[in-house]
């Protein structure tokens, strides 16, 4: 049995170690050798490896990131890596193999409270409204994350995501993300269908890493029926064949799948042939002032044709305005999401206040 990558808790310890600089770059090494020498530390060197003997590597690094961050630039810090090595963790070809790059000991420390709030599952949802234009009540809602700090203030998205990025922890957040999303949801006692972001890229066997969401899903008493997960950042899927496994899994389990972002680009529309989805939600680009663009209105025109010609559900997302809302119903929609009804709140909204124009 492997160890899964959303179990991984990346620390720099604080008892006394052996800190090895490993890269294939001769010159490089030589640089480490030398600016250890100017932080009046020795320093030994074999072959690709530079190696300093230190009373506690986490202090070291607090208090020399700046010295660190000035002098390596970002290639280099993300070519050399960083072995800690102790009675805990030997120096051995396995044990080296797992060497993070320098780069992320210092992102490590730079971004510590978003580390603080991953290791501690600090996190919580809030829900946007789906409206259907059917009947216009609430269809569900959408979950959307939000990093909790120890004063109660949110970290939002745009930060948890860049910054889980530039720490290679997707893998663990995207898992924590569904399972928040879930509990939230139950906690709040909504009824309606839940959409559920997700990053096929940070799941690479879906037995295994999706297994925890499935459970709680069962504990929590959902029906597959209403959860939706959207399939998030397809441009930067690779395998097709690996998202396919991913959804079939999900529709094994009689969950919906979304796809989101649709119209942003050519892999989009190229991923409805590919996942058939039952929901595609438009990009926000395609509805912003799309009652004053023809362009936007003819891609919207053929997305509708796709959608009623393979029996998938239409979703305008990010409506804004009531001229947006009305272009979208004279089009054909299925269902709308946007500020428009609501923004993103704690307490979902029970109730839809009568916004038809």
């Amino acid at each position: 049995m492997f160890e899964c990558s959303c179990k991984e808790e990346f620390n720099i310890c604080g008892s006394e170690s052996t800190i090895h600089f490993i890269t294939n770059i001769p010159e490089m090494v030589q640089k480490v050798s030398k600016l250890l020498k100017k932080l009046h530390l020795k320093s030994k060197i074999d072959e690709n490896i530079c190696s300093v003997v230190l009373l506690n590597p986490n202090k070291f690094f607090h208090e020399n990131i700046n010295f660190l961050s000035e002098n390596f630039s970002e290639f280099e810090q993300k070519e050399i890596r960083v072995f800690v090595e102790n009675h805990k963790h030997p120096l051995t070809i396995n044990n080296i193999l797992k060497a993070k790059s320098l780069f992320l000991y210092l992102n490590f420390i730079n971004d510590v409270s978003f580390f603080e709030i991953l290791y501690s599952k600090s996190f919580t949802s809030h829900f946007q409204p789906i409206i259907d234009m059917e009947n216009n009540t609430i269809f569900g809602h959408e979950a959307l994350i939000r990093g909790v700090y120890p004063d109660g203030t949110l970290m939002y998205p745009d930060e948890i995501f860049k910054k889980s990025e530039r720490n290679s922890t997707n893998f663990k957040l995207d898992q924590i993300c569904r399972e928040t999303a879930l509990k939230t949801a139950a906690t709040k006692r909504i009824n309606k269908k839940i959409f559920i972001n997700f990053l096929p890229t940070s799941i690479y066997d879906p037995e295994f890493c999706l297994q925890a969401t499935v459970k709680w899903a069962k504990q929590l008493e959902y029906d597959p029926k209403n959860i939706v997960f959207e399939v998030v950042e397809t441009e930067k899927v690779k395998d097709k064949e690996h998202l396919k496994t991913i959804l079939n899994f999900y529709r094994q389990k009689g969950f919906l799948i979304a796809l989101d972002d649709v119209g942003e680009g050519y892999s989009s529309l190229n991923m409805i042939i590919d996942i058939k989805p039952d929901i595609i939600k438009i990009d926000r680009n395609i509805i912003d002032n799309i009652q004053k663009d023809t362009m936007k209105q003819s891609i919207y025109k053929a997305l509708k044709q796709i959608s009623d010609d393979n029996n998938i559900k239409l979703l305008a997302e990010g409506v804004e305005t009531a001229e947006e809302l009305n272009k979208v119903r004279e089009l054909g929609v299925d269902y709308v999401q946007g500020y428009y009804y609501s923004k993103p709140l704690a307490e979902p909204i029970r109730k839809l206040q009568t916004k038809l124009v």
